[in-house]
């Protein structure tokens, strides 16, 4: 929802990674912004409307975005996605970065303007996998970006490191970087960001792919 510069590239780059695409946006000329190429469905309406999302395609999407410019549609579209509809994984974008932590707390992952990235709401779309932020010169030890199953949250990064004989070198939680310590707990929507020998990524991926008690 939404297609000025941030939801444009969104749709632009969710495209070229192979997904198909929707865009909602009240002013029909917004969707110029999309491009000759784009190749998804355009909807003219309000992102938060049942018709206009039943449109959309919102009954089998994977993924939804709220980045309109305002607060309050992004988290009530955002809403109606997850608790109306069932959309796993849901982001919205927050102008105002104090509101962030409340609207986390419902459930919705939240992005602020002021720390947003394409790839930080791309992760949260579309998070299956790793994804190699950085490697030693051996190319023997990467740091990574993982996605553990939803029933990690609530668990220590203790849990991950002891399950997975990796580390936790940080975690991106409301768009910023937090260094764990042995009292750190993860939150739904954080980004996990993990040190392991290259050998370990795939063994890593399919403990934390199952829930805490699987993985023991």
């Amino acid at each position: 929802m939404g297609c000025g510069r941030v939801g444009s590239t969104l749709a632009i780059d969710l495209q070229k990674a192979g997904h198909t695409v929707s865009v909602i946006d009240q002013n029909r000329e917004a969707f110029r912004r999309l491009g000759a190429d784009f190749n998804g469905r355009t909807i003219a309406g309000v992102g938060f409307d049942r018709d206009t999302l039943l449109e959309a395609g919102i009954e089998k999407a994977d993924a939804f975005a709220a980045v309109s410019n305002g607060d309050n549609s992004n988290i009530l579209a955002a809403r109606v996605a997850r608790e109306n509809f069932g959309v796993k994984n849901v982001v919205a974008r927050i102008y105002d970065p104090g509101r962030a932590e409340i609207y986390q707390r419902l459930g919705i992952p939240t992005v602020a303007t002021v720390l947003w990235t394409t790839d930080q709401i791309m992760r949260r779309l579309a998070p299956d996998g790793t994804k190699s932020e950085w490697r030693d010169a051996t190319g023997t030890v990467q740091l990574i970006e993982v996605h553990p199953n939803i029933n990690w949250c609530g668990q220590s990064v203790l849990l991950i490191e002891k399950n997975t004989q990796s580390r936790v070198a940080f975690i991106t939680r409301l768009g910023e970087a937090l260094l764990p310590d042995e009292h750190t707990v993860l939150q739904e929507g954080d980004l996990v960001h993990v040190l392991a020998k290259e050998d370990d990524i795939a063994k890593i991926e399919k403990i934390l792919a199952k829930s805490p008690e699987s993985a023991k």
